[in-house]
């Protein structure tokens, strides 16, 4: 399932990258120090900023580039 892509155009592929590692949206706020809640709310594409530090801190855990989880889709004119 994608994740969704709000107005801004940007589409978090977090959901995939936790599904291909086996890891758990748990597991990882677990391992990066972030509320369950905050992330869950990155998953799902509602967020409308991310830290350079937590930013870092997922990729760090997750063994990805920034470029992996955050992608741009122009939404269709």
């Amino acid at each position: 399932m994608k994740d969704e892509v709000l107005e801004h155009g940007i589409e978090v592929a977090l959901g995939e990258i936790l599904a291909e590692r086996g890891i758990t949206l748990t597991d990882l706020s677990l391992r990066v120090g972030i509320t369950l809640a905050n992330l869950s709310i990155l998953k799902n594409g509602h967020a409308k900023a991310i830290r350079f530090s937590t930013l870092s801190r997922i990729c760090e855990e997750l063994d990805c580039q920034p470029g992996e989880l955050l992608r741009y889709r122009p939404s269709p004119s």
